[in-house]
């Protein structure tokens, strides 16, 4: 098998995984604050399985690595009734927050775990193991800066959805129903690297990590 070819099934499979973990949070958040739905439907569960959706994340990650574009996706969102949180408004955003935050999370273990590879045991960073945790990492925290764009449906729109006044958050609201257009037209342009600013965030992550092993 071509070695870019494993690398990108392996980074795809962590990607999978990653999103299932991204949707757990969002789900442990949601039945914490109140609304146990996504927990009552089989979704408060780290398994990926039952988070998967087959475009968003299968086909979106297998084409963007076909057309070597930086590999991302998404899942199955996860059901939030607002009504039966104990705070509605405050608590959507929490909810919404959760996910990426996972996704931050997961960027810091794999780089800890990149760190141990290499200033550790000595592996050259253009091993495989290396370069699949390297690219997981990056891949984590594109999800998290991705999610936080105020594009509705996206997590961000949440967060910002809840400082509007009143009279603009309901016609907010209703650009959901166009929010994947706007999503896939900023991928179609080829900006979504430089719209999201990942280095500096690639950066604060690496320090927390201890920066430099040496």
């Amino acid at each position: 098998m071509d070695p870019n070819t494993l690398v990108n099934i392996l980074v795809i499979a962590f990607v999978v995984l990653s999103l299932g973990i991204h949707e757990a949070a969002h789900a442990w958040v949601a039945n914490l604050r109140g609304d146990s739905t996504a927990k009552d439907l089989g979704r408060l569960t780290l398994n990926p399985i039952v988070h998967i959706d087959p475009i968003m994340t299968i086909g979106l990650p297998v084409m963007l690595a076909i057309m070597g574009g930086p590999i991302f996706g998404g899942a199955k969102p996860v059901p939030v009734v607002s009504s039966r949180l104990k705070r509605p408004r405050l608590d959507m955003v929490l909810v919404a927050i959760a996910g990426p935050i996972s996704n931050l999370l997961l960027a810091m273990v794999f780089m800890v775990a990149l760190k141990v590879m290499i200033y550790m045991f000595g592996m050259p960073e253009s091993e495989l193991a290396p370069v699949v945790i390297a690219r997981t990492a990056g891949v984590n925290v594109l999800l998290a800066a991705f999610n936080m764009l105020p594009i509705p449906p996206l997590d961000g729109s949440r967060v910002l959805s809840f400082f509007l006044p009143r009279g603009l958050r309901a016609t907010y609201d209703e650009l959901g129903r166009f929010g994947m257009l706007f999503v896939f037209l900023l991928l179609a342009s080829g900006k979504l690297s430089q719209v999201l600013a990942l280095d500096p965030i690639i950066e604060v992550l690496w320090f927390l990590t201890g920066g430099r092993w040496s």
